[in-house]
């Protein structure tokens, strides 16, 4: 697999899509991150880390509306790729949906928010955008 993060971006894609519950991609440290930043904005319901294999692996709770049925992601955009990495400072750090999404970076403190770079000043690379 040459890129984990598009394969774990597209794995939670899919399972909106399909209206699952629960999905189970396998673990990483950067996917570990990612996961909790999603549950700590409120895109998720839950998520649980599994050590059962060498790997293991992360079953996420997806979030849905109960009234509409409609999941609290709309959109995941990979955005820096191993072909093309994006990399920006903290004055150009992007706005996703003028702050209605978040986009997720990985810094030299970790990986984190656009918001919580912006207010280290620090930049990094743009991971994806969540909205």
């Amino acid at each position: 697999m040459t890129d984990p993060i598009a394969d774990y971006l597209t794995r939670l894609r899919n399972a909106i899509k399909a209206n699952h519950r629960v999905v189970e991609v396998p673990a990483s440290n950067l996917k570990k991150e990612i996961t909790k930043i999603l549950f700590e904005k409120g895109y998720i319901l839950n998520y649980k880390d599994i050590d059962d294999t060498v790997q293991g692996s992360i079953k996420i709770a997806l979030k849905y509306d109960p009234v509409n049925k409609v999941n609290a992601i709309r959109k995941l955009t990979r955005i820096s790729r191993p072909g093309l990495r994006k990399y920006v400072g903290y004055k150009d750090l992007p706005r996703v949906l003028n702050g209605l999404g978040i986009a997720i970076l990985s810094t030299s403190k970790g990986v984190m928010t656009d918001k919580e770079a912006r207010e280290l000043q620090i930049g990094g690379e743009v991971l994806c955008y969540v909205y």
